[in-house]
């Protein structure tokens, strides 16, 4: 199939299954969550040690953004995105397999690293669309990946309660071998976008954007922290639903995350406000939003219905400044937006790994109380750096 005559549209099934793909390569990097209490008691480590599983595997992932996503400008994607689902194939399987915790973190940081074949699959999209359709076409695929978060830690709490943790990784692995198959057969080729340059410059050019784009670096620090509390919650609520008063299974704790579906529509509102002219103002919205989840969920832990209303008003919270950060940010510069992506979602990556790393030792030390006052304090300190918003920046998004 060649590129050059590939005009994408919404409901091409090549657009489908793009999506699709995006959903199971992201879906990796949250199959451990709702299994940490199970992991944590058969791999006979403490909360904090199971906890950093999800900081290594979102370190891995922002190493793949930082090394890997720039391939996709000059190699055949046809090629690329399959050989990186054949890495998370055997990385599965490692994990699958894993004799001991040091196996599971190693083979963690690489399903992390391989994930990133989502944020290839993402600007090929983009590339091959009609040009009157190209929004669609990326919105599409972007859903795909969102339901693929949604999803992944459903999936692995209903196979883990039906036949073990190990039976998630080992499932996923032949999931990933059959995408690696279909898309080497079905992708079109593509041609290298980078130009003359060479692999080392543009990485560094990644560094110059972050110089030179104050709004990038603003919503950078939005992102991170509202991620890195996202992570916190996540991380932290099988220890709490496993135990008294809930005792909930597996897969009762993994269902939790369909709560995400606010996610979803918090993604659409916050996209027609940015494109209204209220982006700055709706992301302090949003940030006010999640920061109230948090404080909900902090002060009556053992109220299922505040536990449920908490966690639709964070993911609604954090969503929606996700999506106003990439709406932003791809107005920015044109003709840099894979190195735009690599210097956001690296760095939002990296606030993920750190929100997961904090979120071990504050349960240890504080309980989910104190858990919850992190998250919510790294939510106000986002919303500190939205007051203080450099007026250049204010200027370029508008009066809002």
């Amino acid at each position: 199939m060649n590129a050059e005559t590939t005009e994408l549209t919404p409901n091409t099934p090549l657009v489908w299954l793009m999506a699709l793909a995006c959903g199971l390569s992201v879906g990796g990097l949250y199959y451990a969550q709702p299994l940490l209490d199970l992991l944590s008691r058969t791999l006979d480590v403490s909360s904090t040690a199971a906890a950093s599983i999800v900081t290594v595997t979102q370190l891995g992932y922002a190493a793949g953004l930082v090394l890997l996503v720039p391939l996709g400008d000059f190699f055949n994607r046809r090629r690329l995105v399959p050989l990186l689902c054949l890495g998370s194939t055997l990385s599965l399987a490692a994990a699958a397999f894993a004799p001991g915790f040091g196996g599971f973190i190693v083979a963690s940081i690489l399903i992390g690293v391989t994930a990133t074949a989502a944020q290839i699959l993402v600007p090929m999209a983009a590339h091959l669309a009609a040009p009157n359709a190209r929004g669609a076409v990326v919105g599409r695929v972007m859903s795909g990946l969102l339901i693929g978060i949604l999803l992944a830690r459903a999936f692995s709490g209903l196979i883990a309660d039906i036949a073990g943790w190990r039976a998630v990784f080992g499932f996923a692995a032949v999931v990933m071998l059959g995408q690696a198959a279909v898309l080497h057969r079905v992708l079109p080729n593509t041609a290298s976008t980078a130009g003359a340059l060479r692999y080392g410059q543009v990485l560094r050019s990644v560094g110059a954007l972050l110089v030179e784009e104050p709004q990038l670096r603003q919503r950078i620090v939005y992102g991170s922290l509202g991620f890195a509390a996202f992570t916190i919650m996540w991380t932290t609520l099988p220890f709490l639903l496993a135990p008294a008063p809930y005792h909930y299974s597996e897969t009762t704790i993994g269902l939790f995350s369909l709560l995400g579906a606010a996610g979803a529509l918090g993604a659409s509102l916050a996209g027609n406000l940015h494109d209204r002219g209220h982006g700055r103002i709706a992301t302090a919205g949003f940030m006010l939003i999640a920061l109230t989840s948090f404080a909900l969920m902090g002060l009556l832990p053992h109220q299922l219905t505040a536990l449920v209303v908490g966690i639709l008003l964070m993911d609604l919270g954090v969503q929606g400044v996700q999506i106003l950060n990439q709406s932003t940010i791809y107005t920015l510069r044109p003709e840099a937006r894979s190195r735009i992506t690599t210097a956001y979602m690296g760095c939002f990556f990296l606030g993920g790994a750190a929100g997961s790393l904090i979120a071990g030792v504050a349960f240890e030390v504080a309980g989910w109380r104190g858990t919850m006052a992190v998250a919510g304090l790294l939510e106000a300190v986002a919303l500190g750096f939205w007051c203080l918003e450099p007026r250049q920046v204010i200027a370029r998004e508008g009066t809002g």
